[in-house]
């Protein structure tokens, strides 16, 4: 069966991207990123970990990985029209989807009031497509799962961290959530325009790859294309929570 594609954004349109690492946005969703600041929508990333975990070179300071790979993301984002990366500091490679997380990515929601959330899926444990055998790595998991739950019930229940509210932070109603590294792809964006710049950026992080990724990254996103009658695509899993109240931006 084949995927539909997304309907064009229109109209004031906000979106957090949440995820484990420097480097996991562009390899499932930077390419639609691309597509939707290009359609006027504002996105916003949270990279929960630190990436300190991102080296085997024995030589590597942590606190030098550590700028080395927020540079990279910063590098990265600004190639698909995003300015506002959010970095929360977690250790990497051992993150657990704790209330501390959930509050703190919860805050994140009522700060930004965001009308679409892409996360990483919880429930993803083992993929494979074709020659492609990929164990989910935990701490995409953990986020995914706190990233799930800040989404609902935390954002928008007001008894729920409660010092939220002393903060100013009112709850907020996410109308769409977006889950990559999924089995149960939903939906995809066709990316066949941008695919260039997608790799542009997925490049800046030198620290993690180098030039041979991009035949890979061309293959998966060649065959989400054909899933979907497109060139390239990139593919989400998607919950819709109602019909989308579109109010004036204060």
């Amino acid at each position: 069966m084949a995927i539909p594609l997304e309907a064009p954004i229109t109209g004031p349109f906000k979106i957090l991207v949440i995820v484990a690492h420097p480097d996991d946005i562009e390899f499932g969703a930077g390419g639609s990123v691309a597509v939707w600041t290009d359609a006027g929508a504002e996105v916003v990333y949270c990279i929960v970990t630190d990436g300190s975990a991102g080296s085997n070179d024995p030589t590597m300071k942590r606190e030098d990985l550590i700028l080395q790979r927020q540079n990279e993301q910063r590098a990265a984002a600004a190639h698909v029209g995003v300015t506002d990366v959010r970095f929360l500091g977690y250790q990497d490679g051992v993150l657990q989807p704790t209330i501390e997380l959930r509050k703190h990515l919860t805050r994140l929601i009522r700060e930004i009031r965001p009308d679409r959330v892409v996360i990483m899926d919880p429930t993803s444990v083992l993929l494979q497509r074709d020659e492609f055998a990929y164990i989910n790595h935990p701490d995409h998991r953990a986020v995914g799962e706190a990233s799930l739950y800040a989404v609902f019930p935390s954002a928008e229940t007001r008894p729920i961290f409660p010092e939220l509210l002393d903060e100013g932070l009112e709850p907020h109603h996410v109308w769409e959530l977006y889950l990559t590294i999924s089995a149960q792809d939903q939906i995809a964006v066709d990316i066949s325009g941008v695919f260039e710049r997608k790799i542009r950026a997925l490049l800046e992080h030198k620290s993690q790859l180098g030039p041979e990724i991009e035949e890979m990254i061309r293959q998966w996103d060649v065959r989400a294309g054909a899933e979907a009658g497109v060139p390239m695509a990139e593919t989400f899993r998607v919950m819709r929570f109602g019909e989308r109240v579109i109010a004036p931006r204060v």
